[in-house]
């Protein structure tokens, strides 16, 4: 699925639900007070979803673009939800309107919110990637345990039943050795980003909040909303945003954590012009014991391995299993097993999040969340890992016990560089 259909899929199912609230929730005594941080794209699906849960009500909104904020305003202000303003983050977090708070800005910007959200008594509901850095999850794995609230990263795979069961098949030895795994996305949507020149910031734009502890530099449309993915003083490319969707199930399913090693290729080969700078074409190769694990990435083009867009093969001497959002099969090998046909999602798996999340609250276990902080940072490491592999060029080793690489030049991109008076944040 298209990453702006599901975010416009999302929007409506959640919407269209809102009157209609046919889940297994009770209404509790206690609303739960929600406040969204970044209103724009997944967090208004994030925001929709939770609001579809008994007992969740939203009481306030934050944003440094204020148009975006004050049609998000007027739009709840529709469906007879009242709610406080805000520009600044902090001043949200000092306001005693909210009980959690939903973190969906961009990723330079979620280990300085989450923090400083725990530190506030927040519960934390943050989008992925967890972190922007190696040590930016670290940070957060332990605020998280220090201040003892609930929070949920957006993986929200992880809520839905088809992945569950085919990580359950996986590891039920039928596949017999696998010898590796593959995941990749493929985003035929994702077109050239023309070069354009900076401006003026718009009316309505907080641009140095909006910067943050990112490197000073002049307003540019290619940078803002949506597209700040494809740069990295703000995030890191397809790596990031979809590698740690696929290949935490990859992880998951052959149960494994730290690398051995690590290396990658690739660079900008369908648009080597544009204005983006992550890669949009890379190879990376983890490897381990008996076993591979890869990932491809490939803007432009929609024709991945199996003719999936994104997806994880587990490939075994007896058959491999593909699985995606749209539901996984078995393909065998001739004659050692039985093929089994596509096993269709029958979810709306970021739903299933929000509720698991919203229980996780009512109850005070965070064991009950399917994607707590430590499997957000273990997930945001990994793929910060390919990443540092492909702008070093290196076959890169890591060590488990030191938690760095074993190469100086790698160690220099463990941490993100924080500047305009910001500072890593500490637990």
């Amino acid at each position: 699925m298209k990453r702006k259909d599901f975010i416009r899929q999302a929007s409506v199912l959640a919407a269209s639900s809102f009157f209609v609230k046919a889940n297994a929730f009770s209404q509790p005594a206690k609303p739960l007070r929600v406040g969204l941080i970044g209103v724009n794209g997944m967090g208004w699906s994030n925001l929709n979803a939770m609001l579809n849960v008994p007992g969740v009500v939203c009481t306030a909104l934050c944003d440094v673009d204020e148009r975006v904020l004050d049609k998000r305003i007027q739009e709840l202000s529709k469906r007879n939800i009242a709610v406080k303003r805000f520009i600044d983050h902090q001043d949200l977090l000092k306001n005693d309107v909210v009980d959690a708070v939903i973190v969906a800005t961009p990723d330079h910007w979620h280990c300085l919110q989450m923090v400083e959200a725990v530190k506030a008594g927040k519960h934390v509901y943050v989008e992925k990637p967890l972190g922007n850095s190696i040590k930016e999850c670290e940070v957060m794995l332990a605020a998280a345990s220090k201040y003892k609230k609930m929070v949920q990263v957006g993986q929200w795979q992880r809520s839905q039943q088809h992945f569950k069961d085919a990580i359950a098949y996986v590891q039920s030895g039928k596949l017999g050795k696998i010898r590796l795994v593959k995941a990749w996305a493929y985003q035929g949507w994702m077109k050239s980003i023309p070069v354009k020149p900076d401006t003026d910031v718009p009316t309505g734009v907080h641009y140095d909040r909006w910067l943050g502890p990112a490197k000073k530099r002049p307003f540019n449309a290619n940078r803002f909303h949506f597209e700040f993915r494809w740069f990295w003083d703000y995030a890191g490319g397809l790596m990031t945003d979809w590698g740690v969707h696929m290949l935490d199930y990859a992880l998951m399913g052959m149960k494994v954590s730290d690398p051995k090693s690590i290396m990658a290729a690739g660079g900008k080969f369908a648009y080597p012009e544009d204005a983006a700078e992550t890669p949009d074409t890379l190879t990376t190769v983890f490897e381990f014991d008996n076993f591979n694990i890869q990932w491809e990435h490939a803007n432009g083009i929609d024709l991945g391995p199996y003719d999936r867009n994104h997806g994880v093969a587990f490939i075994g001497n007896n058959g491999t299993l593909v699985l995606n959002r749209q539901g996984w099969e078995v393909i065998p090998e001739k004659g050692r097993m039985e093929a089994i046909p596509l096993q269709k999602s029958v979810d709306n798996g970021l739903q299933k999040h929000m509720e698991n999340f919203v229980e996780a609250i009512r109850k005070n276990d965070k064991t009950l969340l399917q994607a707590p902080v430590e499997a957000g940072a273990h997930i945001a490491t990994f793929a910060q890992m390919g990443n540092i592999a492909y702008k070093t060029g290196k076959k890169l080793y890591w060590d488990r016990q030191k938690r760095n690489f074993t190469d100086p030049e790698a160690n220099k991109f463990l941490a993100a560089s924080y500047q305009n008076g910001y500072t890593l944040p500490q637990s």
